[in-house]
C-alpha cells in the first residue's frame, strides 16, 4: 500500500524526486501530519456525493484525503512547477481536476457550473497561503457561490480575528465581514512543527458555514462595510471620532453623525470593538442618507 503523501518520509522523497524548492513569495508550507489532514476533512462533513474546491494543493497531501472521501475535487494551483508533481502523486485518482490559475483571478462560479453540475453539496477545503488568506476568503464569500461553507487552515492570529466576538481584542471589521456571510468557529489549532518548511507562527482551522441570508439586513452593503472599517480605524478612538475623521466630509457632518448615533441608540463615546453586528447595521442605516 502506498504511504500517505503527508508522511514526512514520503513528502521528502517527492520533493527530492522532482527537485522542488520552496518559494517564500508563494507562502508554501506543506503539512506532514496525516491525522491533522483527516481531521480537516472530517470537519468539512463530506460524503461520497460531495464536491470539494481546494486552493493551493501543493504536492497533494490534503487533495489525496479529499479525493478518498468525496466525488470530485477541483484544485487551484498558482505554481506551475507543482503541476507535474500533482500529476504524479495523484495519478491513481480519476476524480480530480487541477486548474493552473490564481484563484483570485478565477471565475469560480463558472467553474462550479461546469465541474459540479451534478453535485449539490460543495465545500471549500484548503490550507491557504498566509499572504493572501483574507482576500481569498472575502472573494469566495462576496461572490455568493453555491457552496455549503469552508474549512480552511490559516494563521492562528487571523483565525482569532475571524471568529472573534464583540468586546474582545481580536474583534474588528474582518470579524464582521466574515460573520455577515457565515457562522465562524475555530475548530482546531495546528502547531508550526507539523509543516515543512516550519512557519514562524502557529496555524488554526476555521469552519465557516454559509448563512442562507446575511446576518443582518442593511440598506447598502458597501456602505455598511465602510462604516465598520472606519469605526475600527484607530481602536483607541471613540466611535464618533473615528466616524468624523473616516467618513467623507465627516468633520463637516459631525452633527448628522451624532444624530444618527442617537437614533441608533448608540453612545457616541463607545469604541467600535464594543458594537455588535446588529448595532453596526442600525448605525449604517441611520448614517446612509447623509453620506450616500
Amino acid at each position: 500500500m502506498i504511504k500517505d503523501i503527508a508522511s514526512p518520509a514520503r513528502t521528502q522523497a517527492i520533493l527530492e524526486k522532482h527537485g522542488f524548492s520552496f518559494k517564500k513569495s508563494l507562502g508554501q508550507n506543506f503539512l506532514i501530519d496525516t491525522n491533522i489532514l483527516r481531521k480537516i476533512v472530517d470537519y468539512a462533513g463530506l460524503t461520497e456525493d460531495s464536491g470539494a474546491i481546494e486552493i493551493g494543493p501543493g504536492i497533494g497531501a490534503l487533495t489525496e484525503q479529499l479525493l478518498r472521501r468525496c466525488r470530485k475535487v477541483v484544485a487551484y494551483e498558482i505554481d506551475g512547477r507543482l503541476l507535474p508533481i500533482l500529476e504524479d502523486t495523484l495519478s491513481s485518482y480519476p476524480n480530480k481536476k487541477i486548474i493552473h490559475q490564481d484563484v483570485l483571478k478565477a471565475d469560480v462560479a463558472a467553474m462550479m457550473k461546469e465541474e459540479f453540475a451534478e453535485i449539490d453539496d460543495v465545500m471549500v477545503v484548503a490550507n491557504l497561503p498566509y499572504y493572501v488568506t483574507t482576500p481569498i476568503i472575502m472573494k469566495l464569500l462576496e461572490e455568493k457561490l453555491p457552496i455549503r461553507g469552508m474549512v480552511i487552515m490559516l494563521q492562528k492570529e487571523v483565525a482569532n480575528r475571524i471568529s472573534a466576538a464583540p468586546g474582545s481584542k481580536d474583534y474588528g471589521s474582518l470579524s464582521i465581514a466574515v460573520q455577515y456571510y457565515s457562522e465562524a468557529e475555530m475548530v482546531m489549532v495546528v502547531p508550526r512543527t507539523v509543516f515543512i518548511p516550519k512557519p514562524n507562527v502557529d496555524s488554526a482551522v476555521i469552519r465557516l458555514t454559509l448563512r442562507e441570508k446575511p446576518a443582518v439586513a442593511v440598506k447598502d452593503e458597501r456602505f455598511f462595510f465602510q462604516v465598520c472599517r472606519v469605526s475600527f480605524a484607530q481602536r483607541r478612538k471613540t466611535l464618533v471620532n473615528n466616524l468624523t475623521s473616516g467618513l467623507p466630509s465627516g468633520k463637516e457632518k459631525k452633527e448628522e453623525i451624532l444624530g444618527a448615533l442617537e437614533k441608533a441608540g448608540i453612545d457616541p463615546g463607545r469604541r467600535g470593538e464594543t458594537l455588535s453586528i446588529e448595532e453596526f447595521a442600525r448605525l449604517s442605516d441611520e448614517l446612509y442618507p447623509h453620506f450616500c
